[in-house]
């Protein structure tokens, strides 16, 4: 399988591929339009990136198969031109989650102590350590955390270390989850914001979570809290951060800001950035060594797994739970069995979302399962029981995505 790596990746990516007998391409420096061009002209079946766009004249040339965003989130990616061209995009979540954690907490600790600030002064010539020694300390205080996914999880495991009180929320988050991580629950974000001391946003980017963080929650901070944010931007209302840096005396932390330059390097001026009470990093939070390794071996593990078996794990734009209903074929395992059962559905005009089939061990026979967007009437099911070499079928409702 051809495959592109369009975006600075561990090499050991590149051999493990190669040795594989896959052909690889590592062209870090394309993008736009060059990208477009490169694909054009080698067509290869899978492009892993990391911050760099996919696009729909990248997707509807027709030879992609699976795009690799080597991260967690995906919305550098155009997925609704994936999925009308029928290509999978895989993300490796989780593989930089220690990274991000970690500068999470170094931005608190950061902020806290006025460490920028004060290594600025020291680098200037100037001691002030009457300025620089009016710190609040985090032990006892309360982090407030919203989204606990992989990184919420390892910052809320580094802020009880130091022993902080942790309160959170997340749309996933039980009661009894949040026990077991060492956690106070919280029924709403506004429940977290109120109660804590730092406020920290672990949340991905989403049309739900897009400026998720406004005016509301902000207004909720005590006066002279700390705001984190290392997850993206866009989950922030950046006009109501700056007005409460103003008026609640806020101080934040921030590794992502909004017109970020698309290139490692370059002007980039920005009024949270150039904010006194603001400590910034440059969105290095994935950027250590150990978690570029491990982002690498999952992007070949998903292009390994795609190319011997046609599944791509992690796979982010399958809607399999659309299916209202699942029809249950036990058959004889003969050629054309499938094809007729799927034409008697054609018939009913129910369209198929998914379908999987096993074999069984011995004897020839196999059980399909397949994803229904409607119930199947009694005729279809007769008629499909009487065709030749089906054995018995069954079917069932789907629970609703509510409801799971």
């Amino acid at each position: 399988m051809r495959v592109l790596i369009a975006d600075k990746l561990e090499d050991r990516a590149r051999v493990r591929l190669a040795s594989r007998g896959h052909e690889v391409r590592m062209e870090p420096g394309l993008a736009g339009d060059a990208l477009v061009e490169a694909l054009a002209a080698w067509r290869p079946e899978a492009l892993v990136v990391r911050s760099t766009k996919v696009t729909r004249p990248m997707l509807e040339l027709g030879c992609l198969s699976l795009v690799v965003r080597a991260g967690a989130g995906v919305n550098t990616i155009d997925l609704k031109a994936a999925g009308e061209f029928g290509v999978f995009v895989s993300n490796c979540p989780g593989k930089n989650a220690d990274a991000v954690a970690e500068l999470t907490m170094g931005l608190l600790v950061a902020v806290d102590r006025h460490i920028a600030a004060g290594d600025r002064d020291l680098k200037e010539g100037r001691w002030n350590k009457g300025a620089y020694s009016k710190a609040s300390g985090l032990a006892g205080r309360t982090l407030g955390i919203l989204g606990m996914g992989d990184i919420g999880q390892g910052v809320a495991k580094r802020a009880r270390a130091f022993g902080m009180d942790v309160i959170a929320w997340s749309r996933s988050l039980t009661p009894d989850r949040a026990a077991a991580l060492g956690v106070r629950y919280a029924s709403d974000p506004s429940e977290v914001a109120a109660a804590a001391d730092v406020l920290s946003v672990h949340l991905a980017l989403t049309d739900a979570t897009r400026g998720f963080v406004g005016p509301g929650l902000l207004g909720a901070l005590k006066h002279g809290s700390i705001f984190l944010n290392t997850s993206r931007a866009e989950v922030v209302d950046e006009a109501a951060l700056l007005e409460a840096l103003e008026t609640r005396s806020l101080r934040a932390g921030l590794d992502v800001f909004s017109g970020e330059p698309s290139g490692k390097d370059g002007a980039f001026t920005h009024p949270l950035a150039a904010h006194p009470r603001v400590t910034g990093t440059h969105h290095t939070g994935a950027s250590t060594d150990q978690a570029q390794e491990a982002v690498a071996d999952e992007a070949v593990r998903i292009v390994e797994v795609f190319g011997d078996t046609g599944r791509a794990p992690n796979c982010v734009n399958l809607t399999g739970a659309d299916s209202s209903h699942v029809l249950v074929v036990r058959h004889r395992d003969r050629v054309g069995v499938l094809a007729a059962v799927l034409d008697v559905l054609r018939g009913a005009d129910l369209n198929v979302g998914e379908l999987e089939n096993t074999r069984f061990t011995r004897g020839g026979a196999s059980s399909a399962r397949i994803g229904l967007d409607a119930a199947p009437s009694p005729e279809t099911l007769e008629r499909i029981g009487a065709l030749p070499d089906v054995l018995h079928t069954s079917v069932a409702e789907v629970a609703t995505v509510e409801s799971r």
